[in-house]
């Protein structure tokens, strides 16, 4: 047995932060491989957007080792806190979401997170299922559980109180909600985000307090975005969507730095980490070339969410398009009759959103400062700049979004 119970700490401790604690963990898997009862693994997240990307895969790609392992995951749709608002890791209240976003949101999240889970072994759960029956006098006893000191260790809350910054008690109460999840599932192991940390200790605390057995914390590194600085966001436009177009997946895996790459193999594959080390000796030193592991990796990412059909498709037209100095066969065609002009002219920051090549005029200015627009092959490097559309005007954004301008 104990044989089992290493292989399994060694695959679960793969790419983790934290892990509190190794030898309650051993303890719990002893006790599941004796009584030949699976482990509960809770994952909560608040539908606060309809995609999932690569950064959330990293969180499902561990949900999903467990489940090889032979045990549950309990899949917590926070239906009940999205429209309260969480600021773990960020500076201010996230705004609620309405009842209808929410439920929106949720329905899509339930066709995208079977990319990565066994949907045998995972149970969907709503939290609202016992939030929406408590009471006030609910409330108040569950609030009495922990301190406003203790809420205060939290960094996000600390350095919000200490710069004067408005906290509300309804953020207080998110860690406990997330937390009392916990306690109604009466989870074995909790995953989550290194942003996490503080909910998912609450939760231990909260079914301390209730007389269980208190919940494993595993905590997985945030992933890093397109640009390699800041946490994979579809606000900031340097995520890489699971149901975006093969082609779309290939070209942003492409674009990435080589330090990204590997850090991507490491987070986003099944890979170990001995076999990432020699790639990277092998990159170094010259016996791999970058290019070719980042096909690879190009590849086998667009193939597990789409096919492999699918990611030779996608090399192909990298080939073509970017090796080669082509335009893609299906490069977007715009009608200069359908634009909005004014005296024939157009601010390039709307011209690019308008015709789908950014996400937003905020995303066209950034893109325009990066120096990542071109127009008939030449850089677009003001934000105030006019564009006077033409007759075979080809646009470029980045290395992957073109569009042809024609006359009719």
């Amino acid at each position: 047995m104990q044989a089992e119970i290493d292989r399994q700490l060694n695959i679960i401790k793969e790419n983790t932060v934290n892990l509190i604690s190794e030898e309650e963990l051993s303890a719990k898997i002893k006790n599941s491989l004796s009584l030949n009862k699976p482990l509960i693994v809770k994952f909560g997240a608040d539908p606060t957007a309809p995609d999932i990307h690569l950064g959330h895969t990293v969180v499902l790609n561990k949900l999903r080792q467990f489940q090889e392992l032979g045990h549950v995951v309990h899949f917590i749709i926070g239906d009940f806190t999205a429209a309260i608002g969480d600021p773990s890791g960020k500076s201010e209240t996230r705004k609620p979401l309405s009842r209808e976003q929410v439920l929106a949101n949720s329905k899509t999240y339930q066709e995208q997170i079977f990319k990565v889970l066994d949907r045998d072994k995972t149970e969907i759960i709503f939290n609202s299922k016992w939030f929406d029956t408590m009471n006030f006098r609910d409330v108040i006893q569950l609030s009495a559980k922990y301190s406003v000191a203790r809420m205060l260790e939290r960094d996000d809350f600390s350095k919000r109180y200490k710069s004067g910054q408005s906290i509300s008690i309804v953020e207080f109460l998110y860690p406990l909600i997330q937390g009392y999840d916990s306690v109604m599932l009466k989870s074995d192991i909790e995953l989550g985000g290194t942003d996490q940390t503080f909910n998912l200790l609450v939760g231990r605390d909260l079914q301390r307090e209730y007389g269980q057995k208190e919940q494993v914390i595993i905590t997985m590194p945030i992933l890093e975005g397109t640009d390699g600085v800041q946490k994979m966001s579809k606000s900031l436009g340097n995520y890489i969507g699971i149901t975006e177009s093969p082609k779309d997946i290939f070209g942003k895996i492409m674009s990435i730095s080589d330090d990204l790459m590997l850090r991507y193999y490491r987070l986003l594959t099944t890979r170990t980490t001995s076999e990432i080390d020699i790639m990277e000796s092998d990159m170094k030193s010259g016996k791999l070339h970058p290019m070719k592991l980042k096909i690879a990796l190009a590849k086998e990412i667009v193939a597990r969410f789409h096919s492999q059909d699918d990611a030779q498709s996608a090399e192909n037209e990298f080939v073509s398009v970017f090796s080669k100095g082509n335009l893609p066969d299906d490069i977007k065609i715009i009608k200069v009759a359908d634009l909005n002009l004014s005296d024939g002219k157009i601010k390039a920051v709307t011209l690019l959103y308008d015709i789908g090549l950014t996400s937003s005029t905020s995303d066209s200015r950034r893109m325009i400062q990066q120096g990542a627009v071109e127009c008939n092959g030449e850089k677009v490097t003001d934000i105030n700049a006019l564009i006077v559309p033409e007759n075979e005007m080809i646009l470029k954004v980045g290395k992957r979004r073109f569009a042809k301008i024609v006359s009719d």
